[in-house]
């Protein structure tokens, strides 16, 4: 019975690990998605946590029953072979994209924060990248159970002392936030559990108990849903929230400066921990078409990705977002409507 909850909390900071990535660590996601809606903000989250939580918990089910591999197995049964291929090749440019973002985002972290060299932070992102993905899944887990709690409590640490401060979560800096919020809260989630699909699909293969599966479902959906209140309420205590481009940061070193490299350092993890999942789906799907040693496939993406980190692909990946969004959202409305198989 033990055994069971230690996996259950593993697949829950898998979860966890996978939709939070550095847009989220950071703060700019929240403040885009919710925040600047302020009231009405909340309210979308609440929406959205509901969403991570039973739908992200379904699409896990979902996957073990129809003996899911990769994302692209769990595309096909929900779109049909003709869309199902079409969805699988944004997903897979996507992924590639977020992959190309994450490394170029980790040396960006070196630069800023640390005044080292941006090439420095890709290579040594890259190389840790290697060695974790060399114990497949089990690395996977390793990282994510200790970044994750981390992050947590980070983030109701925050959340906590904000209240000794003016918070003005209840004033939306949207004029029309009673229309947006909702939109914005199903599009928050339609992305981001398409997104982690790559990675939960996959994972479901390799759990035997659907009950793990259920409870890390349900664990990881409201482990999200805490972090995305607290970081809500810490943001809205900073004024113009909408000039950072790592507005948790600045609301870190107003509060608990004490801890602001070492949130620093979640926050390098938490990019560590998106190359890893991006690059955990990709490996997986690519496997399915060549048939090589995992590794080299894994090296392979690495070399592609920090070549397209160089280049500024994530022009290319913000001009996708809006044909992506539509996806996601088609995504999202079939896994609601569809129904898992029997056990």
């Amino acid at each position: 019975m033990r055994r069971s909850w230690v996996s259950s909390l593993q697949v829950a900071a898998v979860y966890v690990g996978t939709v939070v990535g550095a847009g989220f660590a950071t703060g700019r996601e929240i403040v885009e998605f919710f925040t600047k809606y302020g009231v009405f903000g909340l309210a979308g989250i609440l929406l959205a946590g509901f969403l991570f939580i039973s739908i992200g918990t379904k699409m896990l089910i979902l996957s073990k029953r129809i003996k899911a591999t990769s994302y692209q197995d769990l595309m096909t049964f929900l779109f049909g072979a003709k869309i199902g291929g079409f969805v699988n090749v944004f997903m897979l440019i996507v992924l590639l994209g977020l992959t190309s973002i994450m490394l170029s985002g980790a040396g960006a972290i070196f630069k800023e924060q640390l005044d080292l060299s941006i090439r420095l932070g890709v290579i040594i992102t890259i190389l840790l990248t290697i060695a974790v993905m060399a114990f497949g899944i089990k690395g996977l887990f390793s990282v994510n159970i200790i970044v994750v709690p981390m992050l947590i409590l980070f983030s109701v640490m925050l959340a906590f002392q904000s209240f000794s401060l003016d918070p003005l979560y209840l004033i939306p800096s949207e004029t029309s936030a009673s229309f947006k919020w909702i939109l914005s809260a199903f599009s928050y989630a339609a992305f981001n559990l398409t997104m982690a699909s790559a990675v939960l699909v996959p994972l479901a293969s390799e759990i035997n108990d659907e009950k793990v599966l259920k409870r890390g479902g349900m664990l990881g959906g409201f482990f999200l849903t805490v972090i995305l209140i607290s970081s809500h309420i810490a943001l809205s205590t900073l004024p113009s929230l909408t000039q950072f481009d790592i507005p948790m940061a600045e609301v870190m070193k107003t509060t608990f400066y004490a801890f602001y490299f070492i949130y620093i350092a979640v926050i390098y993890g938490e990019v560590f921990t998106s190359v890893i999942g991006n690059l955990f789906g990709l490996e997986k799907q690519v496997a399915t078409y060549l048939k090589i040693p995992r590794m080299i496939i894994v090296c392979a993406i690495l070399c592609i990705a920090a070549f397209i980190s160089k280049i500024g692909y994530s022009s290319l990946i913000s001009s996708l977002y809006p044909i992506f969004g539509y996806v996601c959202l088609g995504t999202l409305a079939l896994l609601i409507v569809k129904k898992a198989p029997r056990k």
